[in-house]
């Protein structure tokens, strides 16, 4: 398993940007899948998006296809989330998860962290 950081979280207005980062502690994300998740109060976490380090592919929700996107940045070991256009119904704890890219199933998760769109 890998110890993951997030930070970025926070308020931002309806129609704004928020990007958050995700860390791997002691180690790179050399060979995982780092994936992004949600989960608002009285809801199931749902998926954000994904990426595959080693390889660069990626995967967004489908409903959240050209306001999402997830990136890896190389130089500060980290796994991205741009999200932009935020809408007001869209506030919700954050996690970054992990996983070997060879297993199928996230193992390793984030603490979380809050984003508020304010209206």
């Amino acid at each position: 398993q890998v110890q993951l950081v997030e930070s970025g979280g926070g308020l931002v207005q309806a129609g704004g940007s928020l990007r958050l980062s995700c860390a791997a502690s002691g180690r790179t994300f050399i060979a995982y899948v780092v994936g992004w998740f949600r989960q608002t109060p009285g809801k199931e976490r749902e998926f954000v998006a994904s990426i595959n380090w080693s390889g660069g592919g990626t995967s967004v929700a489908n409903s959240l296809k050209g306001r999402f996107t997830i990136f890896r940045d190389i130089a500060k070991n980290s796994v991205d989330l741009q999200m932009s256009t935020l809408k007001p119904e869209e506030p919700a704890v954050y996690y970054c998860a992990a996983h070997h890219a060879l297993k199928r199933t996230y193992e390793s998760w984030g603490q979380g962290t809050q984003v508020i769109v304010s209206s």
